[in-house]
Protein backbone atom coordinates (compact mmCIF):
# COMPACT_ATOMS: atom_id res chain seq x y z
CA UNK A 1 0.00 0.00 0.00
CA UNK A 2 1.36 3.31 -0.86
CA UNK A 3 0.88 6.31 1.87
CA UNK A 4 -1.74 9.19 1.79
CA UNK A 5 1.04 11.24 -0.56
CA UNK A 6 0.46 9.17 -3.00
CA UNK A 7 -1.83 10.61 -6.12
CA UNK A 8 -5.53 10.80 -5.74
CA UNK A 9 -7.32 9.08 -8.48
CA UNK A 10 -9.67 11.06 -10.39
CA UNK A 11 -13.53 11.28 -9.98
CA UNK A 12 -14.19 9.47 -13.18
CA UNK A 13 -11.40 6.29 -11.91
CA UNK A 14 -13.49 6.27 -8.77
CA UNK A 15 -16.77 6.02 -10.46
CA UNK A 16 -15.07 3.51 -12.55
CA UNK A 17 -14.10 1.40 -9.90
CA UNK A 18 -17.12 1.48 -7.91
CA UNK A 19 -18.99 0.36 -10.85
CA UNK A 20 -16.12 -2.63 -10.97
CA UNK A 21 -17.21 -3.61 -7.34
CA UNK A 22 -20.52 -4.89 -7.99
CA UNK A 23 -22.02 -7.56 -6.03
CA UNK A 24 -23.98 -10.25 -6.58
CA UNK A 25 -25.65 -10.04 -3.47
CA UNK A 26 -25.30 -9.10 0.39
CA UNK A 27 -27.02 -11.41 2.78
CA UNK A 28 -25.57 -11.51 6.42
CA UNK A 29 -23.24 -14.56 5.76
CA UNK A 30 -22.00 -12.68 2.47
CA UNK A 31 -21.29 -9.44 4.67
CA UNK A 32 -19.53 -12.08 7.45
CA UNK A 33 -17.17 -13.30 4.65
CA UNK A 34 -16.41 -9.90 3.42
CA UNK A 35 -14.92 -8.70 7.17
CA UNK A 36 -13.54 -11.69 7.71
CA UNK A 37 -11.28 -11.41 4.44
CA UNK A 38 -10.62 -7.85 5.62
CA UNK A 39 -10.03 -8.84 9.24
CA UNK A 40 -7.68 -11.75 7.78
CA UNK A 41 -5.79 -9.60 5.33
CA UNK A 42 -5.74 -6.67 7.92
CA UNK A 43 -4.35 -8.71 10.92
CA UNK A 44 -2.02 -10.83 8.55
CA UNK A 45 -0.34 -6.95 7.67
CA UNK A 46 -0.86 -5.87 11.88
CA UNK A 47 -2.86 -2.56 10.53
CA UNK A 48 -4.45 -0.90 13.52
CA UNK A 49 -7.35 -0.63 12.13
CA UNK A 50 -11.20 -1.14 12.61
CA UNK A 51 -13.37 -3.11 10.16
CA UNK A 52 -17.49 -2.56 9.50
CA UNK A 53 -20.01 -3.98 7.15
CA UNK A 54 -23.75 -2.15 7.05
CA UNK A 55 -26.45 -3.30 4.99
CA UNK A 56 -28.72 -0.28 4.92
CA UNK A 57 -29.23 0.72 8.62
CA UNK A 58 -28.36 -2.35 9.98
CA UNK A 59 -24.10 -2.83 10.57
CA UNK A 60 -23.93 -6.60 10.19
CA UNK A 61 -19.82 -6.75 10.83
CA UNK A 62 -17.10 -5.16 13.02
CA UNK A 63 -14.08 -5.53 14.47
CA UNK A 64 -11.79 -3.71 16.01
CA UNK A 65 -7.79 -4.82 15.65
CA UNK A 66 -5.21 -4.07 18.09
CA UNK A 67 -4.35 -0.73 17.60
CA UNK A 68 -7.80 0.81 16.77
CA UNK A 69 -9.51 3.39 18.96
CA UNK A 70 -12.91 4.43 19.84
CA UNK A 71 -12.03 6.58 17.29
CA UNK A 72 -11.36 5.02 14.42
CA UNK A 73 -15.38 3.35 15.28
CA UNK A 74 -16.43 7.17 15.05
CA UNK A 75 -14.58 7.85 11.91
CA UNK A 76 -16.32 4.79 10.47
CA UNK A 77 -19.43 5.83 10.92
CA UNK A 78 -19.01 9.09 9.86
CA UNK A 79 -17.31 8.13 6.14
CA UNK A 80 -20.52 5.44 6.02
CA UNK A 81 -22.88 8.50 6.38
CA UNK A 82 -21.28 10.20 3.79
CA UNK A 83 -21.41 6.75 1.65
CA UNK A 84 -24.95 5.64 1.89
CA UNK A 85 -26.21 10.08 1.70
CA UNK A 86 -24.37 10.36 -1.78
CA UNK A 87 -24.04 6.63 -2.98
CA UNK A 88 -20.39 7.11 -3.57
CA UNK A 89 -17.36 6.09 -2.01
CA UNK A 90 -16.43 8.56 1.20
CA UNK A 91 -12.98 9.13 -1.20
CA UNK A 92 -14.93 10.33 -3.57
CA UNK A 93 -16.77 12.49 -2.09
CA UNK A 94 -13.45 13.91 -0.64
CA UNK A 95 -12.35 14.19 -3.98
CA UNK A 96 -14.90 16.45 -5.22
CA UNK A 97 -14.67 19.22 -2.15
CA UNK A 98 -10.95 19.14 -2.74
CA UNK A 99 -11.47 19.93 -5.97
CA UNK A 100 -14.43 22.41 -5.20
CA UNK A 101 -11.86 23.82 -2.12
CA UNK A 102 -15.32 23.52 0.36
CA UNK A 103 -16.05 20.78 2.87
CA UNK A 104 -19.57 19.13 3.21
CA UNK A 105 -20.95 21.15 5.51
CA UNK A 106 -19.95 24.47 3.03
CA UNK A 107 -21.50 22.73 0.20
CA UNK A 108 -23.98 20.23 1.72
CA UNK A 109 -24.63 21.63 4.74
CA UNK A 110 -23.84 18.61 6.63
CA UNK A 111 -22.44 18.41 9.80
CA UNK A 112 -18.75 17.37 10.39
CA UNK A 113 -18.96 15.62 13.87
CA UNK A 114 -21.13 13.28 11.34
CA UNK A 115 -20.56 13.26 8.17
CA UNK A 116 -16.70 12.60 7.36
CA UNK A 117 -15.53 13.08 3.31
CA UNK A 118 -12.52 11.41 4.04
CA UNK A 119 -11.22 7.48 2.73
CA UNK A 120 -12.41 4.71 3.78
CA UNK A 121 -15.82 3.97 2.92
CA UNK A 122 -16.98 2.11 -0.37
CA UNK A 123 -20.70 1.25 -1.55
CA UNK A 124 -21.52 -1.91 -1.96
CA UNK A 125 -23.64 -2.35 -5.03
CA UNK A 126 -25.60 -5.33 -5.83
CA UNK A 127 -25.93 -5.72 -9.65
CA UNK A 128 -29.85 -4.96 -10.88
CA UNK A 129 -30.47 -3.18 -6.90
CA UNK A 130 -28.05 -0.66 -6.60
CA UNK A 131 -26.53 0.72 -3.50
CA UNK A 132 -27.29 -1.39 -0.06
CA UNK A 133 -25.06 -0.95 1.99
CA UNK A 134 -21.46 0.16 2.78
CA UNK A 135 -18.08 -1.29 3.98
CA UNK A 136 -15.59 0.92 5.69
CA UNK A 137 -11.96 0.82 7.45
CA UNK A 138 -10.49 3.14 9.76
CA UNK A 139 -6.95 3.44 11.11
CA UNK A 140 -4.19 4.30 8.29
CA UNK A 141 -4.03 7.34 6.06
CA UNK A 142 -7.53 8.26 3.90
CA UNK A 143 -6.25 6.83 0.82
CA UNK A 144 -4.82 3.54 1.88
CA UNK A 145 -8.20 3.18 3.97
CA UNK A 146 -10.10 3.20 0.51
CA UNK A 147 -7.45 1.09 -1.16
CA UNK A 148 -7.57 -1.37 1.52
CA UNK A 149 -11.20 -1.86 1.19
CA UNK A 150 -11.64 -1.87 -2.66
CA UNK A 151 -8.68 -4.64 -2.49
CA UNK A 152 -10.97 -6.66 -0.64
CA UNK A 153 -14.27 -6.22 -2.83
CA UNK A 154 -12.69 -6.30 -6.28
CA UNK A 155 -11.19 -9.98 -4.73
CA UNK A 156 -14.75 -10.83 -4.04
CA UNK A 157 -16.57 -8.82 -7.31
CA UNK A 158 -14.41 -11.24 -9.28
Amino acid sequence: MTSDQGAWPTLDELLREEEELELAGLSETDAYELGMRAVAAASERRLPVAVGVWRAGRQLFHCGLPGSTQDNDAWLRRKGRVVMRFERSSLYMARLCRDKDVTLTQKYGLPAARYAAAGGAVPLRVRGTGVVGWMGVSGLPQLDDHRFVVDILRDTAR
